[in-house]
């Protein structure tokens, strides 16, 4: 073998060894990175149960009030229950059945009952209406 070739494969193998030492320490990086994501996404999931008709509810009777408040803005409820806005009467029976815990059903009904006065009262437009609830604290 000539010997342009025996340093075009050392130069290879080496090249090589670099590669995969760097991509398999990406690789751990990015692994640490899904689960991290992954547990941030399903937090909550914990808290998702169906009711005896098959419906999903939130039942956050065990958590803190400000785990509750967490667990409601990241459900998927919260998307079910604004798409009812502007029926105010509806909603308030949405929060009755779908949520279980009783500081997180005082402040969903209480900002839905501050809302709805506002909204009929002209102090809120429909758009300002619908952003405020869709944040609670």
């Amino acid at each position: 073998m000539d010997k342009s070739f025996m340093i075009f494969l050392a130069v290879g193998i080496a090249f090589f060894y670099v590669v995969t030492t760097y991509v398999g320490d990406i690789q751990k990086e990015d692994d640490v990175y899904q689960n991290s994501e992954y547990e941030k996404e399903h937090k909550y999931d914990q808290y998702k149960t169906k009711d005896s008709i098959g419906q999903d509810i939130l039942d956050v009777t065990t958590a803190d009030p400000q785990t509750q408040v967490e667990a409601w803005n990241h459900s998927t409820l919260k998307e079910e229950f604004l798409g009812l806005y502007p029926d105010f009467d509806t909603m308030k029976t949405f929060v009755k059945n779908r949520v279980r815990g009783e500081q997180l059903v005082k402040k969903l009904t209480a900002k839905i009952n501050m809302v709805e006065d506002k909204f009929f009262s002209g102090a809120m437009d429909a758009e300002q209406a619908k952003r405020a609830l869709e944040t609670l604290h």
